[in-house]
């Protein structure tokens, strides 16, 4: 467990977590007869949670929205009950629930030109209160669908941080109004069941839409976790400040320089995020990198990461390491035992340890002790964002 999910879990156990409500963003649901529509949708869900996960509110991620609709053996894109909404709030264990519906109108005299006009129609619900809160709709062309979703989630930002959500003006200037069959591509890639098919949904949605940065970061992702590293870096890299997920692609784009070789550059992606999201896989990622640079400031971030988690044995070998490395040899002795407490199989331990025993010091051009840094591939942002929230004050 992290440091922040630790802490956490014990602000919980306090009560300290009264202001830090738990929100769960559903699919809205297609009312109309208009079945290819269906991505819409998940379009919206999207477009509303990160709008609030960006803001530092706890809003619970698809992948844990899926795993609770197989749980309870809900089909996607079914109409639900109010029931069966509150049941999967609860199961998510969900203070505060969003859903709604969307309909087509087929274009006629009066109504805008093109494939028809668009009703979105949201609904809060407090989950802890069994009340209702508001309604709120938008209704415009369904070309229009990136601006009418876009103020959507800005609506839901006012409803839910009244004191602090950002004006409309300055929450458009951080997005992206894509053209819709780019977001379709984008959002059917989300839905695809196989790795191939999001890359080549994400693809086309990226070379329809040019800078569409949340097509190029799940490019990225993708690319990264297939050992693309070169492939994934040109997708990661084109993200901006301020856009959806930035932190995340810099921690892996950094991993991604790290296995191509440019240290500096991955040092300089784990420094940025650190700098705002100091969680342990961050400062060991930098320390690693540092270390591959032979810089001695490496030491004291992996030494952070071991006091964010001193039951990491990842994190212990580090230190180990790094203290080989500045000749401390009883010191790094002492981490590497305790990896071998933790897993006696360890073989980079074990041969770590003897090293450190026979006193033979780190030498240059030693192939046998070069490059020996563990990274970590996990990323736990919203671990912090939680805590953020838990500590923030009453909305």
């Amino acid at each position: 467990m992290s440091r922040f999910l630790a802490l956490v879990w014990l602000l919980l156990l306090c009560g300290g977590a009264a202001s830090a409500e738990t929100f769960l963003i559903l699919p809205f649901f297609n009312v109309s007869k208009t079945a290819n529509l269906d991505w819409v949708g998940e379009s919206l869900s999207e477009s509303v949670r990160e709008a609030l996960a960006n803001e530092g509110v706890i809003a619970t991620d698809r992948e844990d929205r899926r795993e609770a609709y197989r749980r309870l053996s809900i089909r996607q894109n079914t109409q639900l009950t109010r029931g069966t909404v509150i049941a999967i709030g609860q199961s998510l264990d969900a203070e505060q629930l969003i859903y709604g519906s969307y309909e087509l109108i087929p274009s006629s005299g009066g109504l805008p030109k093109g494939r028809g006009t668009l009703r979105i129609t949201a609904q809060i619900l407090d989950l802890k209160k069994m009340t209702r809160g508001p309604e709120y709709m938008e209704l415009g062309a369904l070309e229009d669908l990136a601006k009418l979703q876009t103020h959507l989630a800005w609506q839901t930002l006012q409803f839910v941080l009244p004191k602090s959500a950002p004006s409309e003006q300055e929450f458009r200037k951080l997005q992206t109004i894509p053209r819709i069959d780019a977001m379709e591509n984008y959002v059917r890639g989300l839905l695809a069941k196989t790795p191939e098919q999001k890359i080549q949904l994400f693809t086309q949605a990226a070379h329809l839409e040019p800078n569409y940065s949340q097509a190029e970061f799940q490019l990225g992702r993708l690319q990264w976790k297939k050992k693309n590293y070169r492939a994934a870096a040109e997708s990661l890299v084109k993200l901006q400040p301020g856009e959806d997920h930035y932190r995340e692609a810099a921690f892996l784009l950094g991993l991604c320089r790290y296995h191509l070789g440019d240290f500096q550059g991955a040092q300089e992606s784990f420094q940025f995020v650190a700098h705002s999201v100091p969680l342990n896989e961050v400062l060991n990622n930098l320390g690693a990198a540092q270390s591959r640079r032979n810089l001695p400031e490496s030491l004291e971030n992996f030494k952070k990461a071991l006091e964010g988690d001193s039951a990491d044995p990842d994190y212990q070998f580090n230190v180990g390491y790094a203290l080989f490395k500045q000749g401390n040899l009883q010191g790094a002795a002492d981490k590497f035992r305790a990896v071998l407490d933790r897993d006696p199989e360890d073989a980079g331990a074990i041969i770590m340890l003897g090293r450190c025993l026979k006193r033979t010091p780190a030498r240059a051009a030693d192939l046998k002790t070069e490059g020996l840094e563990r990274l970590k591939d996990n990323y736990e942002e919203s671990a912090y964002l939680q805590l953020k929230a838990v500590l923030a004050p009453s909305r």
